[in-house]
Formats: structure tokens, C-alpha cells, sequence
């Protein structure tokens, strides 16, 4: 039988399927369903400190909504303060507790001091590991590129010698040089990269005339982004290789192990066809393996990386232009190429 045993940020796991930060991993007994079907890992919903200020915003704001309503009441609300991440980490502590396989807490925080503050927070809960989100939504023209970069890698700094535990570090994809990100990162302390974070968008309601936020599951396409890095970035870092989005079935996960990645997350995998999916997904993998005569994900784990591979136009945009060099390729897919089109 296959052995799809791989490591992740040094912690061992059974195979290279991780479920990703989402509200699924909020029902426990979903959880349940995901270890049984063979998940490898789970990271936990990411702690926001942008919802945790909105929600202490919101509270204080319904306490003082009636604030000297009469002589007799200052205000008709006990004064209580917001519970912050508590809620949110004795879940998170409940998880840990419940499962066998490893979890990992998601951090997305706004303010420096409270990256650290919650990191440890998290970390007190028993996690085995720590995931930074870092995106950086700049509508300042003023902020130049170095300023989110170096904000970034104190923040990074300051969470690795918070704690102890691994840090992974769960990337977009709108660097102007995301290589040399992962370096710096990486030379700051990160143990690992998720390859890449997929953002919320907002569109354009035209019935209504206003905004809406539809759920956006990824497509198989929107792997290729990642499967770019991870072979890119194989055997050049020492940290643990991540791809994340569109990443729906097992060609798709065996596909980034082959490109370079130590492991996988799956999310909408799980959304569009449920917790047995990733059984399934195991299944194909272990069927594919078989038939190519690998034993372990190691004998074929960056076979077509970009260090392993003679072809120096293979990860870069020119093979676009090999592409179109290529007449019967291109007249393939434009037959009409050779007529005037307006």
C-alpha cells in the first residue's frame, strides 16, 4: 500500500491533506467526520481583530444608547466589557482536546502588539502550530511597498520569539516579487508557507445597485498560481511548502507534491461535496500511486520543480510565447487567426 505519510511545519502527518481556516471547522462534529475520513490536520477558523473590535464597537454603543434616559437612570444597561478572543480560543481549546490529529490556530490581526498578544493566547490553548494571515488590503497611495513588507517581518519576528511552536505564514498573492517575500520571511523566523490565501471580493449587486460579498468557492484553475510557486520554491527554502485553492480532488493535490509541496489545504473541495470527500481523495491518490509504481510521496515529491528540470522556460511567462511560436498549436485554438477579425 502507499505511504502518503509527509511533514508539515516538522510535525508528522499521515498524508498531505490539511482542511484550511474556514466555518466549517466551527461544528465539531464536523471535525469528527473530517478525522474519521483521514484529514491529516485541521486549522481552525482564523481569529479576526477586526471582527473582535467591530463586535466591542457594536456592545458599547447598545450600552450607551439610552445613557441618561432620566434623573433616576444613567443608563439602564449593566456596564460589561467585550469578552475578546475568549470565546474564540475555548473553542479553539475544545478542538484541540477533541481531536487526535494535529490543529492549528489562524491568526489576522491589525495592530502589532495584539499579533503577539493573541499568538499566545492561542498558544496556550495546546495548538501544535501557528498560522499568520498576512494580507494587507492598502488604500493608502502613500504606503509604499516597503513599509507593508517590513511591517510584516516585525510582526513575524516578534510572534517567533512569543512562542514556541511552528509558524507558518499564509501568503497572498499580490507581492511584486513573492519570492523574494518568502526569503526575507523565512530568513525572520517562519517555518513554513501557505501558497496562497484566497481573498474575499467584493461585486456588484446590478438589481440592487449595491454591493454584496457572494461566497466564492475556487475552481481548478485557481491552483496553477500556486502550483507555480511550489515549484518554484522547492529545495530553495527549509521550510514546509503549502499549496492552498483549487485544490478539488486527488490529481489536483498529487499535481502540487509533484510541482514541489510538502502538503496541501482544502476548503471548497469539502463545501461542494462534503466531509467524505476527502476519503475519496486519499483513495485516488493511494489508486494513482499504485499504478506508477510509487511507494511514498518523497519518490516523486518535486519531480517537475523548477531545480529538478531542464526546461528554464517551464515556470516562467516566455512559455506563452513557446507556445504561440508553435503554429498548429495556436491555430488549434484560433482557427479564424488568419482572417481580418474587427
Amino acid at each position: 500500500m502507499s505511504d502518503l505519510s509527509t511533514t508539515y511545519l516538522g510535525i508528522p502527518l499521515k498524508n498531505p491533506l490539511v482542511v484550511g481556516a474556514s466555518n466549517l471547522v466551527t461544528d465539531i462534529s464536523n471535525l469528527i467526520k473530517l478525522e474519521e475520513e483521514g484529514a491529516a490536520a485541521i486549522v481552525y477558523k482564523s481569529l479576526f481583530e477586526e471582527q473582535i473590535q467591530l463586535e466591542s464597537y457594536a456592545m458599547e454603543e447598545e450600552q450607551n444608547l439610552y445613557e441618561d434616559w432620566d434623573a433616576e437612570h444613567a443608563s439602564i444597561f449593566p456596564m460589561l466589557g467585550h469578552a475578546g478572543p475568549m470565546e474564540h480560543l475555548h473553542k479553539l481549546k475544545i478542538v484541540k482536546d477533541t481531536l487526535q490529529i494535529p490543529v492549528i490556530g489562524s491568526l489576522n490581526c491589525v495592530n502589532e502588539a495584539t499579533w503577539v498578544e493573541y499568538a499566545v493566547k492561542m498558544a496556550e490553548t495546546g495548538v501544535d502550530a501557528l498560522e499568520l494571515n498576512f494580507y494587507a488590503n492598502v488604500i493608502d497611495p502613500e504606503k509604499s511597498e516597503e513599509d507593508i513588507i517590513d511591517e510584516q517581518l516585525r510582526v513575524l519576528k516578534a510572534v517567533k520569539e512569543a512562542v514556541e511552536i511552528p509558524i507558518s505564514v499564509k501568503l497572498s498573492p499580490f507581492y511584486t516579487n513573492a519570492f523574494r517575500v518568502v526569503k526575507k520571511m523565512e530568513a525572520s523566523g517562519a517555518d513554513g508557507f501557505v501558497l496562497f490565501n484566497r481573498l474575499f471580493q467584493p461585486d456588484i449587486d446590478l438589481e440592487k445597485e449595491e454591493h454584496h460579498y457572494p461566497y466564492n468557492f475556487s475552481s481548478a484553475v485557481d491552483s496553477r498560481i500556486a502550483l507555480r510557486y511550489a515549484g518554484l520554491l522547492h529545495k530553495q527554502i527549509h521550510g514546509t511548502i503549502v499549496s492552498n485553492t483549487g485544490i478539488l480532488n486527488g490529481s489536483d493535490a498529487l499535481k502540487m507534491i509533484m510541482a514541489g509541496a510538502d502538503a496541501t489545504q482544502i476548503v471548497s473541495a469539502i463545501y461542494k461535496r462534503g466531509t467524505s470527500h476527502v476519503g475519496k481523495m486519499l483513495r485516488d491518490m493511494e489508486e494513482w500511486m499504485d499504478i506508477h509504481g510509487y511507494k511514498t510521496l518523497d519518490e516523486f515529491k518535486g519531480k517537475l520543480a523548477k531545480v529538478n528540470m531542464n526546461d528554464p522556460f517551464a515556470y516562467k511567462r516566455a512559455q506563452y510565447v513557446d507556445i504561440l511560436m508553435k503554429s498548429e498549436i495556436f491555430m488549434q485554438y484560433h482557427p479564424k487567426a488568419g482572417e481580418d477579425i474587427y
